[in-house]
């Protein structure tokens, strides 16, 4: 019997279950953005400069990214990255790091994942963000705002959102 993907079952219908109910309680805020909090893929970061390009369009400095990345034994720990055995059981985190990340209340958590991912998804759920945004066809219980766009297109993504949250005055112009 494979463990992992029995652990990824229970997760996704756990998670299933807790988004659900996330979409009757959500609150949104009307605070201006001053932190940005990002998640997103190792093999997309690696070839996009996510983290710069926010700061740059968005005019903001306090940005923070962590990327998930299978886990390889050979690979040192690090703590930028979490891997799928960061993630016991009942879907907690256990990388202290990427749970004091998770814990911060940033103003805004971008979701740079265009594919369905267990893990980052849990990471989007658990994060306290106060304003979630991310890419269609992921999760849309999980954000705020979503946007269809290319992954590779990170300007182009990152002048919608600009667009978008100067409409919710959540950017000054």
């Amino acid at each position: 019997m494979n463990f992992t993907k029995l652990k990824e079952s229970t997760l996704r219908k756990k998670t299933n279950k807790l988004t659900l109910r996330l979409d009757e309680s959500r609150m949104i805020s009307q605070k201006e953005i001053q932190s940005v909090g990002i998640v997103t893929l190792d093999q997309i970061s690696s070839k996009i400069d996510i983290q710069s390009q926010v700061e740059s369009v968005l005019g903001l400095r306090n940005t923070k990214m962590y990327s998930f990345k299978k886990f390889n034994k050979l690979d040192q720990a690090s703590y930028k990255h979490f891997t799928e055995k960061d993630v016991n059981w009942k879907g907690h985190f256990t990388q202290q790091n990427f749970v004091s990340f998770l814990e911060q209340p940033f103003d805004l958590l971008i979701g740079y994942f265009n594919e369905k991912n267990l893990y980052l998804e849990l990471a989007v759920f658990h994060s306290k963000a106060t304003f979630k945004v991310g890419f269609s066809n992921v999760n849309s219980n999980l954000y705020d705002i979503e946007f269809v766009e290319q992954i590779e297109h990170i300007e182009a993504y990152i002048l919608e959102l600009k667009k978008y949250l100067q409409i919710l005055k959540k950017l000054k112009n």
